[in-house]
């Protein structure tokens, strides 16, 4: 029986996607670069992948990722690169502008309450998770937010999960599940701190990573049929 859900925000609960072309598009406006396409956007999108995944496996610091990425971006698009430091702090603010559901996933957290623990477990910055979370009534549905920002280590390390138990209390590893997106962070993750995992893939990817999944869902709604 699943009595506590740890959630993923960025691509589960919220389309980060829409929230991340929103802010770029703005920002470039902002800062005088003109018009960024779909096709610059992708270039984008596949640096910051790569940044993030060099995170979880502790090859550079969360701040070489921060600005790391719009460096290497703004040099591929012939931008000015000494601009990537402001650039990322107005980013972090600007990706809560822009707030898009996923499944009605603010309904299903809400008619949660009361009936399992609901928490969230982000490797997103707390400039931008508290912002985010707050702008879209989340935040205020769970029971408690774990940032690795504020907790100095990211998914999948298990001494992320360690500090959740801790600060929780949660002991019942059986009676806990992760929702997520992530195969390489919250599944690995989950699999790293010994709980159930739930992997949300709505676009029906295929796994190529030797993680365990217990539960596999196209849509937030089978989560009823899991507790």
């Amino acid at each position: 029986m699943i009595t506590t859900i740890l959630w993923d925000v960025d691509g589960t609960l919220l389309n980060f996607e829409a929230a991340e072309k929103a802010a770029i598009r703005a920002l470039f406006q902002e800062f005088g670069f003109g018009v960024c396409t779909d096709e610059m956007l992708k270039r984008y999108s596949q640096i910051n992948k790569i940044y993030w995944e060099r995170l979880e496996r502790k090859e550079v610091t969360r701040q070489e990722v921060l600005e790391g990425r719009f460096l290497d971006f703004f040099a591929e698009e012939g931008l000015d690169v000494s601009a990537a430091p402001e650039f990322n702090e107005c980013y972090q603010t600007s990706l809560g502008d822009t707030i898009v559901f996923y499944d009605d996933s603010y309904e299903i957290v809400k008619s949660l309450r009361g009936k399992v623990k609901q928490y969230v477990v982000s490797n997103g910055t707390i400039t931008a998770q508290t912002k985010k979370l707050r702008v879209s009534g989340l935040g205020e549905l769970m029971d408690g937010i774990f940032l690795s920002e504020q907790l100095g280590v990211e998914k999948p390390d298990v001494h992320f999960f360690e500090q959740v138990f801790a600060q929780t209390g949660l002991t019942a590893k059986t009676q806990i599940m992760i929702v997520g997106d992530s195969l390489s962070s919250d599944i690995l993750g989950g699999n790293n701190a010994g709980i159930i995992t739930c992997w949300y893939n709505p676009e029906h990817k295929q796994s190529k990573n030797s993680v365990r999944i217990d539960y596999e869902i196209t849509d937030l709604h089978e989560i009823y049929n899991l507790i």
